[in-house]
């Protein structure tokens, strides 16, 4: 099978690149730099060239914050994009996964959200994935599995850990909030999943997260712990950050499907602070 992946040097892409290369794929990977997706004949050109079976779409704008100030560029990559990866690779006959996110959700539920639940996106960028996902539906209607995840994190890019373990190393006591919680999904995990669907090729929207759930809090005490740093972790609230974007307060997701399911988010965090010290 030939997977051809956009947004490959990101977070998730370059997990993605290395998971499709373990599982003995052909792999054709577009940086940013060769296909920006938002420039439809580039993308056109891209995929006519490489003729993939699958095209996994992990280029995406993720400064939710940024995109309240900014929704025109957020929904030029998250919209636009999304639309230009899918028509291309239905018109070239191959199948298109899309990366979507738990920000569709409004977090008013208190069970985890699973794929028939009532989407209603509280921020520009939880509204640019949600159009995203739209999109996407109507540029390859037969041709389509569109994955929402949840709070990922990875070793190939900026995350909450590595986030964490900076500041950590830099102050005596952190405020973390406690009132947001979900599900971290590490990339490894998530791009193991992507290689399997991209050959299950099951249409329309499914749930792929970390199994269990947390707050932001209850994530940072962990990955103290697994560092052994000193600092003091005290509790917050979201109104105390004073954030641009609103965030659920809860997007836990579940599925309903036959999705495949990943491990508990500590062994995906286990797996992140090994790696993690081993590259430090």
């Amino acid at each position: 099978m030939k997977l051809l992946i956009t947004g490959s040097q990101g977070m998730l892409g370059t997990d993605l690149v290395r998971a499709a290369a373990d599982a003995g794929h052909q792999l054709e990977s577009v940086p940013r730099a060769r296909a920006d997706i938002t420039d439809a004949p580039a993308v056109d050109d891209a995929v006519r060239r490489a003729r993939p079976d699958v095209v996994i779409n992990c280029a995406a704008w993720t400064d939710v914050d940024g995109a309240e100030s900014s929704p025109a560029a957020a929904s030029a990559v998250n919209v636009t994009g999304a639309a230009n990866v899918a028509r291309a690779a239905a018109r070239c006959g191959a199948w298109t996964i899309h990366i979507s996110s738990d920000y569709v959700f409004d977090g008013s539920k208190r069970a985890p959200y699973v794929e028939s639940d009532r989407v209603a996106p509280l921020s520009q960028y939880g509204r640019s994935k949600l159009k995203g996902e739209l999109a996407v539906a109507a540029q390859a209607p037969e041709s389509h599995t569109i994955v929402r995840s949840s709070w990922l994190f990875g070793v190939a890019g900026k995350c909450f850990p590595d986030t964490i373990l900076r500041l950590a190393s830099e102050r005596d006591q952190l405020t973390v909030v406690d009132d947001q919680v979900g599900c971290p999904t590490f990339t490894g995990h998530l791009a193991a999943a992507l290689v399997e669907l991209a050959g299950a090729r099951i249409p329309g929207v499914l749930h792929v997260a970390a199994t269990g759930q947390c707050s932001w809090y209850g994530f940072a005490r962990a990955i103290a712990e697994r560092a052994g740093v000193e600092c003091e972790l005290r509790p917050g609230t979201t109104a105390d950050l004073g954030r641009p974007a609103p965030r659920p307060a809860y997007s836990v997701l579940g599925t309903e499907r036959s999705a495949p399911r990943l491990p508990d988010w500590r062994e995906g965090l286990d797996q992140f602070m090994s790696t993690y010290a081993h590259a430090s």
